[in-house]
């Protein structure tokens, strides 16, 4: 007589968080009916309400609704799903998780950012799995990438797109548009929250940078110490004026290794044209990583919106589900300066008189910076006239110090704009 084996038990999924995200993940398990995996628990606050909404349709009656956390974390499911963002209660919650002896995957950019370190360690103690490739990039593999296919290489310098928002907004403004009105759009699309802070200061952007950091190059970096400037600023006139640089506008986080210390920073940037980042539209993200070895790689997709974002969360669990281990690689720590040594874009705008050329080229002699060129688009009235100024390779620290003694001028109507050029041959101070 055969050996009968006994059917193994399904893995019991808990989703924390059921808006854009959770509801997609929910979804997407119940349309492609993986085998093996159950849904059994749904935790949000307002519970009723999601519980009879539209994202709800067609799921399994037998699934438990809370808006009670320890039904979650007192019951016998295998793996939790965080989708509700932040740190605090969160970090506390996937704690408890771990330590109750289930498996965490999390599309949280900024809990790992800051605690990721300390919740991998209580998982190794575990021998649980946190898994957050969702955290960066959306639907993009790049940190399973990253992680499982780049580290026989060294690499020393990550750039690109990592905000999904901020993309959006400023292929629109490429068009034409103004800040204001692709931010209303942005949010009336979803894309952009009611307070739009964090995408567009680029702290979005940094945590997500601080993540790829880690996974890549294996530096352990706390976002507060890497820059982070500012879309507000940038208006239609600048992509007139990097029109006619050969160049275009987006927020790019860039980390580069060089001489023992990490350069890191994210801002607007000027980008040239024959660059692959200038060719990411709308909500797409773009991660160029260079390596000793093996050179430039690119990943590019879709960053943000429920369903990319689903399609990372439920590929993690499915490797959580077949065995898969999250990679432990040795992190060391290195001192972050947000200086790189680039040409710099330089947009005023003046109530034009005689001298003011003269002026603003004398703040950048005393500083030791040289100019490059200067544009001056015609159109414009002499009382609120935008030009552009672009400094040959300079460090950062250098130009934002004579910006600062420009803006003092009488004549400017308005703070400077200074923006890092990027380009082919840029490079970190040595």
């Amino acid at each position: 007589m055969a050996k009968q084996t006994a059917a193994k038990a399904a893995t019991k999924v808990a989703i924390l968080g059921f808006g854009t995200v959770g509801s997609s993940v929910a979804q997407l398990l119940r349309g492609q009916k993986f085998p093996g995996i159950e849904l059994t628990h749904i935790y949000n606050r307002g519970v009723e309400r999601k519980r009879s909404g539209a994202t709800a349709k067609g799921l399994n009656s037998g699934i438990v609704w809370t808006e009670n956390i320890q039904d979650i974390l007192k019951s016998d499911v295998d793996v939790v799903i965080e989708t509700i963002g932040g740190i605090d209660p969160i970090e506390g919650w996937l704690r408890k998780a771990l330590s109750s002896g289930k498996h965490v995957v999390t599309a949280n950019k900024q809990l790992i950012a800051y605690k990721g370190a300390g919740l991998a360690k209580l998982a190794r103690e575990n021998n649980r799995v946190l898994v957050y490739n969702a955290a960066v990039a959306g639907g993009v593999p790049v940190i399973p990438a990253t992680l499982h296919g780049l580290q026989g290489d060294r690499i020393t310098r990550l750039s690109g797109i990592l905000n999904g928002t901020c993309n959006f907004m400023l292929s629109h403004m490429e068009q034409g548009a103004e800040y204001a009105d692709v931010l209303k759009q942005a949010q009336a699309a979803g894309y952009a929250e009611a307070d739009p802070t964090a995408d567009v200061d680029g702290y979005d952007a940094r945590a997500k940078l601080c993540i790829l950091v880690r996974a890549a190059m294996q530096i352990g970096i706390n976002p507060d110490e890497v820059p982070a400037q500012t879309i507000r600023n940038v208006s239609a006139v600048d992509f007139a004026y990097a029109k006619e640089l050969g160049c275009t506008v987006r927020q790019i986080a860039r980390a580069e290794l060089r001489a023992g210390v990490l350069r890191a920073r994210v801002a607007p940037m000027l980008v040239p044209k024959s660059s692959p980042i200038a060719w990411s539209h709308g909500t797409q993200n773009m991660v160029v990583t260079s390596g000793e070895f093996g050179g430039d790689v690119v990943f590019s997709g879709h960053g943000a919106g429920g369903n990319p974002t689903a399609v990372a969360i439920v590929s993690d669990l499915l490797a959580v589900v077949h065995g898969s281990n999250s990679v432990a690689l040795p992190v060391k720590k290195k001192a972050v300066t947000g200086e790189f040594l680039a040409p710099h874009y330089l947009r005023f705008i003046v109530r034009d008189k005689p001298g003011i050329v003269s002026a603003i080229s004398g703040a950048l002699t005393k500083v030791g910076a040289n100019i490059d060129s200067i544009l001056q688009r015609p159109g414009y009235p002499k009382d609120a006239l935008p030009f552009v100024v672009t400094t040959e390779p300079t460090l950062t620290s250098t130009v934002e110090a004579a910006v600062k003694a420009i803006a003092r001028m009488n004549t400017m109507l308005e703070a400077p704009l200074c923006l890092q050029m990027l380009v082919d041959d840029d490079r970190a101070e040595d």
